[in-house]
């Protein structure tokens, strides 16, 4: 079972109440915009219906008043939504900051390095031997239980421990591991048995320096994301001039240019040109686009060929590229943090270690036997259980070129039922490839002069489906014959001249408007569209040679991949593209998977995954790209898959798969589901053992040293149970 804290998005505007002429309306981010309290009212004051904002950042809310005959509570409300979001980048700062602090063992972690955790553990281990080799004698007064030399170990190294367990009652009402931890070394001094307090203490910082260790640095923020960024534009000035400005000064309306291998860097309009643009990071598609006069082009873009002015229609905050970056954030800081197996199991239990103890002192007036009702405790053993299970889990993923960036999506892998699959770069390869050729009728051409002349064309260009007919030729040895520097023609294809004869290769209108004959039987055509082929004419003179097909081949093992995750309880398996219809069509048929949708933005897909959470799915989301980021973030666990993701992918997703073998999936879900098991086990084992100590130390059959004898001996046990983890072969079926 999950437990998630329910969090509504940064930016997003509720209504709380509302009657004619007044609304409150509540947003989170309000909550960390205190200081920007007198513009924002001011700006929703602007507005011609409205006679009055207040806004209240402790309540988080902001009350508008305004004339009901001119404006309706719905305006009201999507203009303070626009409003609120201009602040976005101080609301994710401060809400990323105060995520940072959700909980008081994420703080001591972050507070104590793993150095000083391990200079602590050696001067415990220290204290401990000098004391089993001095056998000094019990302390003989009140006083001498807390000033002999264990003792002042034990209160010197505890501070931690004491300082969470109270934070823990003051701030949440409610005691925590740690809070136990603090009463069992009280009762060990109290008793006069400092060892096993010292004891205690040197299992929880084990546990710590553990969870320190698979914690440290595994989720690193999407910091520098825009770095992918060009920071400069061309801006076009009145007289026509191109002048280079820091993309900071370029405001809404302003023209930029962009020229061949530039990044696009803002969301625009075209108002001039003509380019062959690369949107592959947005949009998954591998294919080219071809952009001219008012067509809609968007930041992270890439003119493969061609120059463009593009007159901004959003720059800064507003461009796609950021709200990817703003999506991802605010995903992360909404996926609540899991609290440990251990800190769940420990806040159900701990009241009662404190009740029994009360009852028992109140039957026996035995401070001993009421004092080994807190010594004898469920929560060290489980928690230190667990720590090292999910540690175990995500070493020996690591050493099998997985990374799983903390424990709790071990868990979440473990409970998830639908799985969201990317094509391009994640069913697919991501690198297009020649799958057929065929030579026109009445053609005696074969398919080596086929691609020889394609590849005579492509020699020098660099897109998908050029590298995808050189590569053929390579593979082949087959000799591209001496040509003319190519020629692009935008939109349509390339042509060069070899032999005295003009060689073209594109699409089908380019043949049509050169008046070549397009002589392949439309059957063939039609059998190649259906094939998820991309169909490339070949020409040479003025006659037809034949047609290529081109496809971004299925990864290998895909399918197989797909019927084990079935196996494993995935019911549901999605296919999200940003690729045409026909092409997904044909990938969705041959995966078999439940449901697909085509021609996706980003957004689409992060918007899918949020649509199967609302309906209580637990949702894995499979991708690759940049476009893939934000679904990345919303899903409950993010995977990447594959050496050739981009980085923005792997710092997004939650596991990182370094390998193009998708069995690695199913391997890393039958992982997650071992790991829980003996996790299972350990509580199992925990429970058992310690009841029946705790049962004997309330009859005064256990002494207190043979009840932290029990105790520890029942920690030991369950660690090694989770050692066994890190024997498991998660490429054994591979």
């Amino acid at each position: 079972m999950i437990f998630k804290l329910k969090r509504k998005p940064l930016l997003a505007c509720h209504v709380i109440h509302s009657i004619p002429g007044r609304i409150r309306i509540g947003c989170r981010a309000l909550k960390f915009l205190g200081e920007q309290k007198e513009e924002i009212e001011n700006r929703l004051a602007n507005d011609f219906a409205v006679s009055a904002a207040t806004l209240t950042s402790v309540t988080e809310n902001i009350v508008i008043e305004f004339d009901p005959t001119k404006t309706s509570a719905k305006v009201i409300l999507e203009n303070t939504e626009n409003i609120i979001s201009q602040f976005s980048t101080v609301a994710y700062k401060r809400d990323k900051e105060k995520q940072s602090e959700l909980t008081v063992q994420e703080r001591r972690i972050q507070e104590e390095p793993i150095n000083e955790m391990l200079m602590r553990l050696g001067i415990n281990a220290l204290t401990l031997l000098v004391s089993f080799i001095r056998k000094p004698a019990p302390p003989a007064t009140f006083i001498q239980k807390f000033t002999n030399m264990n003792a002042l170990t034990a209160l010197s190294l505890s501070k931690p421990i004491f300082q969470s367990g109270f934070n823990a009652l003051r701030h949440h009402r409610r005691p925590n591991a740690d809070t136990l931890s603090a009463a069992a070394i009280l009762a060990g001094l109290v008793s006069g048995k400092s060892g096993s307090s010292l004891t205690i203490i040197l299992l929880a910082d084990v546990a710590e320096l553990l969870t320190a260790y698979t914690m440290e640095r595994t989720r690193s923020a999407i910091k520098e994301m825009l770095s992918i960024e060009d920071q400069s534009a061309w801006k076009v000035m009145e007289n026509g001039k191109e002048v280079r400005v820091p993309l900071s000064e370029i405001a809404p309306d302003d023209l930029v240019a962009v020229h061949t291998g530039d990044k696009v860097p803002i969301d625009g309009t075209v108002t001039d040109g003509e380019a062959s643009v690369d949107q592959a990071s947005l949009t998954g598609e591998f294919m080219p686009a071809v952009k001219s006069a008012q067509d809609k082009i968007y930041a992270g873009s890439t003119i493969k060929t061609g120059n463009l002015v593009i007159r901004a229609d959003r720059v800064g905050d507003d461009r796609a590229i950021s709200r990817i970056v703003h999506m991802v954030e605010e995903a992360q800081s909404r996926k609540a943090p899991v609290q440990a197996y251990a800190d769940r199991f420990s806040a159900q239990f701990i009241p009662v270690n404190f009740l029994l103890s009360f009852i028992v002192y109140l039957i026996t007036r035995s401070p001993v036997r009421a004092l080994n009702m807190l010594i004898i405790d469920y929560s060290c053993g489980v928690r230190l259980s667990t720590a090292t299970a999910f540690a175990a889990a995500i070493c020996r993923a690591a050493s099998q070129g997985v990374l799983v960036k903390g424990g709790n999506f071990i868990e979440m892998l473990n409970d998830s039922d639908t799985l969201i699959l990317d094509k391009t770069g994640t069913i697919t390869e991501g690198k297009p490839k020649v799958v057929s050729i065929h030579p026109a009728s009445g053609n005696h051409t074969d398919a080596k002069e086929i691609v020889q002349y394609a590849a005579a064309c492509e020699e020098t260009a660099n897109h998908p489906i050029a590298l995808a007919i050189l590569q053929q030729a390579r593979e082949m040895g087959w000799e591209i014959p001496d040509h003319s520097r190519g020629n692009v023609v935008l939109g349509k294809g390339v042509e060069t001249t070899v032999k005295m004869q003009k060689v073209r290769v594109g699409s089908e209108s380019f043949m049509v408007e050169s008046k070549i004959p397009v002589t392949v039987p439309g059957q063939t055509i039609q059998n190649m569209t259906q094939n998820g082929e991309n169909v490339v004419y070949v020409s040479r003179g003025k006659k037809m040679l034949g047609v290529i097909g081109i496809q971004d081949s299925l990864r290998e093992d895909m399918k197989k991949t797909l019927n084990r995750l079935r196996r494993q309880g995935y019911d549901d398996i999605i296919l999200l593209t940003g690729d045409v219809e026909e092409h997904a069509n044909v990938v969705a048929s041959k995966m078999t998977v439940d449901s697909y949708k085509a021609q996706v933005l980003p957004e689409d897909k992060a918007d899918m995954v949020l649509h199967k959470q609302a309906r209580g799915n637990s949702v894995v989301m499979v991708g690759d790209g940049v476009n893939d980021a934000p679904a990345l973030a919303y899903a409950d666990v993010g995977i990447s898959l594959g050496r050739g993701s981009t980085e923005i992918s792997i710092e997004t997703a939650d596991v990182a798969i370094n390998s193009n073998n998708p069995l690695f999936l199913p391997g890393i879900i039958g992982l997650s589901q071992k790991t829980m098991e003996i996790i299972r086990q350990n509580f199992a084992a925990s429970i058992v053992v310690n009841s029946v100590g705790l049962i004997l130390a309330s009859m005064g059959v256990l002494p207190v040293f043979w009840g932290a004898v029990l105790h520890n001996a029942t920690t030991i046990a369950v660690v090694l149970n989770s050692g066994r983890i890190l024997i498991t072969d998660i490429s054994k079926d591979i």
